[in-house]
């Protein structure tokens, strides 16, 4: 099952190899500690909502996310057209609580235990969302399992099914599945989920 993907991959990286590293080192750049807290917005946002959808939202919203009321927060969201516009604007709010610890763990090369940290203090951050955003904060060594990677997993039988909900455990699982995948291919796992997300969507994710 793994040969048919790690062919596929293979056959890839000379097509769109460099664009991958270019976006890759993009995610490596130094941030303010307001930046990194308008990413990890992004990345609660995001869930359950399409990439391009939120990365509309989040230019309407335009840095309010630092400093607006959870009501203004809210009505931005909504007037935004973003569907979940009460809850993530609540997770959003609570989560500028934790502004200078998330400055400071997300410097850390402990990656794992920053994973560990997010997940357990930050509301609507789950494993995927803390992947995603540690991902998008220059770490390479997270898989994040949306419905993009998901499908193409299906499709190459390193998965049975896409799981409608995900446990930590599974979550675990499957990212050790693909941890041996990119061993094989000599890639991060951050490389692996860009190749994976090309398969399926056809364009090399923005963020």
């Amino acid at each position: 099952m793994n040969k048919d993907l790690i062919a596929q991959i293979s056959s890839l990286k000379p097509k769109i190899g460099n664009e991958i590293t270019v976006k890759l080192n993009e995610f490596k750049k130094t941030r303010t500690k307001e930046q990194k807290f308008t990413e990890l917005s992004f990345c609660i946002l995001v869930a359950n909502t399409s990439l391009a959808n939120t990365q509309r939202v989040c230019r309407e919203v335009n840095g309010k996310e630092l400093s607006a009321t959870e009501q203004e927060l809210r009505d931005e969201l909504k007037k935004a057209g973003y569907r979940f516009y009460n809850k993530r604007a609540n997770y959003i709010i609570l989560a500028r609580e934790f502004i200078e610890e998330l400055n400071s763990k997300s410097n850390t090369k402990d990656e794992f235990e920053t994973r560990k940290w997010l997940v357990k203090n930050i509301k609507g951050i789950g494993c995927k969302e803390a992947s995603h955003f540690l991902r998008n904060m220059g770490f390479t060594d997270f898989a994040i399992l949306d419905r993009h990677i998901m499908k193409i997993l299906k499709e190459y039988k390193v998965i049975d099914e896409i799981p409608s909900t995900i446990s930590k455990k599974k979550y675990l699982e499957i990212e050790k599945k693909l941890r041996i995948i990119s061993e094989q291919l000599n890639i991060t796992l951050a490389e692996l989920d860009l190749y994976l997300f090309y398969l399926d969507a056809g364009v090399i994710c923005e963020r």
